[in-house]
């Protein structure tokens, strides 16, 4: 049999009085490190024992060393002809991988264990820090925090800070969640007279603290008015929806919010265009709110949650990359484009190219859905092959014409059909020279203003509004701003 005990956080009067017998009584011990401060007393009580140290500076990983202590256990086991004990530092089952990795091994070879009852660093913590838990407490393996969700509802121990590098990175991450002024408590040895230091510090300073080692964990308390998350955006709008809320908000639907939710998408894609990240910041948290808005909705009128929209999101985003969730392999971009397409109709259930095309959002802007229509069609072979530019170009001319031929009937509807052929024979063109047709429409609306502001500014230099100025005189000013433009190319 393993039996698997605690040293405590560091003081001797913390060590049981089960795991002091233990000790006193086996022949077979085996410490993970000799690098604890109740070690020295044991050593007092003239207990001999064997450790792993060496084991850190045989592997290149933390993992590494406690996985091949638990491996070496199970041979010792096998080997010895009496039980043997494994003492690690704290309790056995907190923050303490070997043990872990030992009880794993040891059902699977059908080897009896036992975990004594210890002290762990936690209650050090708790003591020291006048911790109550039953408020909340989280605690999280410094080596682990890129896997966990900070939570500033509750309290939060990161404990085996073991040096700066590691303080920087447990800071770092901390960051993301917590204001850089934060006021969290440092401490180092809980509970071990003489060398406990317990300080409050602010956040950024983490890893600048001199006396960083093994003994190293700290404590962020409840703080709400901390950095805002998205619980706190999710709770805004369930307030200002609910009873005492905000009329405007109560009142609104999915259908009265269908534009606004356009508005903002367009308003971000400004803000990328002009490279201005402050706007983009609040672009972006206009339509995070939105998505928020809708889901509060969705949710009161019982059909689907923030929860959903998150699951449904990220079980697509598995789903529609196996090349990096699963062992599937790719060439590069184009083919992850293909595959995500292929995935798609899978998903949609799409039989035919013209579910696909039908299945193409009707509020898209139409310059956009043309393409996208165009697109799809070409992937089955129905689009220009030879002499694509020229083509394409000789259909807008036929459009053209047929524009020029039917505006003389006064045929309100066969002329906006006709302009309509017009528009997506230009698409045609824009795509095969690869030219995104918004950007190009939008270039030339801010070329209009461009000029036509040179007409304004100059026109009022001459002291006459623009509705005196004739047509001719407007035109030459224009072609004035055509030329200054041409000249600075």
């Amino acid at each position: 049999m393993i039996k698997i005990i605690g040293l405590g956080p560091g003081a001797p009067e913390a060590l049981t009085v089960g795991a002091l017998m233990l000790l006193e009584n086996s022949d077979n011990i085996f410490f993970r490190t000799e690098i604890h401060p109740t070690v020295d007393f044991i050593k007092e009580k003239d207990i001999k024992f064997e450790t792993y140290d060496e084991y850190y500076n045989k592997y290149d990983s933390f993992d590494d060393v406690y996985m091949n202590i638990a491996k070496d256990l199970i041979i010792k086991e096998k080997e010895l002809e009496s039980d043997i004990v494994y003492a690690v530092p704290g309790h056995p089952l907190v923050a303490e991988k070997s043990v872990s990795n030992l009880m794993r091994l040891c059902y699977e070879n059908n080897i009896e264990y036992e975990i004594l009852p210890a002290v762990s660093f936690i209650d050090a913590m708790m003591d020291r820090l006048e911790i109550d838990p039953i408020e909340g407490l989280k605690v999280i393996d410094a080596f682990d925090i890129q896997n966990q969700i900070l939570d500033k509802r509750i309290g939060t121990i990161i404990t085996q800070v073991y040096n700066p590098f590691i303080a920087s990175e447990v800071k770092l991450k901390l960051l993301e969640s917590y204001k850089d002024e934060t006021e969290i408590i440092y401490v180092r040895a809980a509970g071990v007279k003489g060398v406990e230091r317990i300080r409050t510090i602010p956040l950024y300073e983490l890893d600048m603290q001199e006396d960083i080692d093994y003994l190293t964990s700290i404590y962020i308390p409840k703080d709400i008015n901390n950095k805002k998350d998205i619980y706190d955006l999710i709770q805004i709008v369930d307030v200002l929806r609910g009873e005492g809320g905000c009329p405007w908000d109560a009142e609104q639907t999915h259908e009265s919010l269908r534009n606004a939710i356009i508005e903002e998408s367009y308003e971000v894609a400004d803000a990328i265009d002009k490279e201005d990240d402050n706007a983009l910041i609040e672009e972006l948290g206009d339509v995070l709110l939105h998505v928020i808005f809708h889901a509060a909705i969705g949710k009161e009128d019982c059909y689907f949650d923030f929860g959903d929209i998150i699951d449904g999101i990220c079980e697509k985003m598995i789903y529609r990359h196996p090349h990096v969730f699963k062992s599937e392999k790719v060439s590069g971009a184009e083919e992850v484009v293909e595959n995500w397409d292929e995935l798609k109709k899978t998903e949609k259930g799409f039989s035919t190219i013209t579910e696909e095309l039908e299945a193409i959002a009707n509020s898209l802007p139409g310059l956009i859905k043309a393409h996208k229509v165009q697109k799809k069609a070409s992937r089955v072979g129905f689009d220009w092959t030879e002499n694509q530019i020229e083509e394409a170009s000789n259909k807008v001319k036929e459009e053209l014409n047929e524009v020029l031929d039917v505006y003389k009937t006064g045929e309100e509807d066969k002329i906006k059909e006709e302009i309509g052929d017009l528009f997506f024979a230009c698409v045609n063109v824009s795509r095969f020279l690869n030219v995104n047709e918004e950007e190009a429409i939008n270039l030339s609306i801010k070329k209009f203003i461009r000029r036509f502001k040179y007409i304004e500014e100059n026109s009022i230099k001459k002291g006459k509004n623009l509705n005196e100025m004739t047509l001719k005189e407007m035109d030459e000013l224009w072609e004035e701003a055509k030329k200054l433009e041409n000249s600075t190319l």
